[in-house]
């Protein structure tokens, strides 16, 4: 095959440096935050001799910024006219305190007080990373590119969920939990070298004036199509929650599926979320954006269903179970591609840091409600009754989708920035 074919080849956003730059500083850190999310538990568990009440605080130290800081930074956010200046920083600032731990363990200091307060910054930083690449990303890419982009990014993270766990588990065998961090440490220091080499031109800060906290709130809840898709993201991480809550504990110990097999299981979801990945883009010209945001929804959640009904011989479970995670994580995939194109196209740059703020205190929100609702019903009424409603549940997350305009949009909508009230 000859350069120029292979060039061809390469979808057309790679082969412009300002993104190509961003998307591969985003792969990087993607594939270090893996290596965290095991390491840092295990330092707890191997180092400190954490106990179960011990891992939920720090499990709360991680998650208690979202729900805390998304609306508070996303208002920030909009008022700054460089957004791309606060993302470095936020890596620095990252790559710093998560050093903080191999140097304390270094000097026989560390202690669980310092991995709840490293988790709960790292979340924060997370926060005000994450409120303000959803306006930077919309900088860096042409409207008619929006799907490809989004298609790359979440391919990306389907690739860290692959690699990064399988990394970060043999750098804790051969460097310990604490040290394994120092290659995390570096993922932040990749991401912010990569972003202080690309100059987009961001959109102006938005004024400051009466409502301006909560303008972001009030314009999902006045635009149709937002409202409905964050009810049914809001709806589907509820009951998500509830499952994943009680995942583990039924594979193992109703359907007895070892530690090893389960990861493998989890490995094919991991594969089925790239596939998604890549075929979002084709499933979104075929059928447009608002039957692709119906498919994803469906095909995240149905495939579930398998996990309740599942028994028998241990290989036809292991075969349901790989069925199962690969089908459910390529609808997400699709429904990922789909809903993150969707909010590009819709949401006015006025407000884009404070929608999304929203957002995501809305699904971060409904997390820890439905990890609680699973634990409380898994005891009353048993583990397959209650994955069955939390599946259930789940799948009936697209009514909300139905009634709204979505289901008939098959082009990405045109933003109307003159629509978004200044005071």
């Amino acid at each position: 095959m000859s350069e120029m074919a292979l060039v061809e080849r390469v979808p057309a956003l790679l082969r412009e440096r300002a993104f190509r730059r961003y998307w591969i500083g985003q792969t990087v850190s993607l594939t270090g935050d893996q290596i965290s999310l095991i390491a840092i538990p295990l330092a707890a568990v191997l180092i400190l001799g954490a106990d179960a009440a011990a891992m939920g605080w720090l499990k709360t130290a991680e998650l208690l910024p979202t729900l805390l800081f998304n609306l508070p930074l996303g208002a920030w956010a909009d008022r700054q006219a460089h957004r791309r200046r606060a993302m470095i920083a936020a890596d620095m600032a990252r790559a710093a305190l998560v050093l903080t731990l191999p140097v304390a363990y270094a000097l026989d200091a560390l202690t669980l007080g310092q991995l709840y307060a490293v988790a709960f910054g790292i979340g924060a930083l997370t926060v005000l990373f994450e409120v303000c690449n959803s306006t930077l990303l919309v900088a860096l890419v042409p409207s008619e590119r929006y799907v490809q982009a989004n298609a790359l990014v979440n391919g990306s993270r389907s690739m860290s969920w692959l690699a990064g766990p399988g990394i970060g588990g043999v750098l804790v065998q051969v460097l310990t939990a604490p040290f394994a961090l120092v290659a995390d440490a570096l993922t932040y220091l990749v991401s912010a070298g990569y972003l202080a080499r690309i100059r987009p031109v961001e959109p102006p800060p938005a004024p400051v004036a009466k409502g301006h906290f909560t303008e972001g709130l009030r314009w999902v809840l006045r635009e149709s199509s937002m409202r409905a898709l964050f009810a049914a993201s809001g709806t589907l991480q509820f009951f998500n929650y509830m499952f994943h809550t009680l995942f583990v504990l039924y594979a193992t110990a109703e359907l007895g599926i070892g530690a090893g097999l389960l990861g493998l299981i989890l490995g094919a979801g991991a594969v089925g979320g790239l596939l998604g990945a890549v075929f979002a883009g084709p499933v979104v010209r075929r059928i447009g954006i608002g039957a692709s945001l119906i498919v994803g929804f469906l095909g995240f959640t149905l495939p579930l269903l398998l996990i309740p009904l599942a028994g028998g011989p241990l290989p036809l479970v292991v075969a349901v179970m790989f069925a199962a995670e690969f089908l459910s994580c390529i609808g997400v995939m699709i429904a990922d591609v789909a809903g993150g194109s969707l909010q590009m196209a819709l949401i006015p740059d006025a407000v884009r840091s404070r929608v999304m703020g929203a957002y995501r205190t809305l699904n971060h929100g409904f997390r820890p409600l439905g990890a609680l609702a699973g634990g409380l019903l898994g005891t009353a009424i048993g583990l397959r009754p209650t994955l069955w409603i939390a599946t259930a549940g789940a799948v009936l997350a697209v009514l909300w989708l139905l009634p709204s305009p979505l289901p008939r949009m098959r082009e990405l909508p045109t933003r109307e920035e003159e629509s978004v009230p200044v005071g």
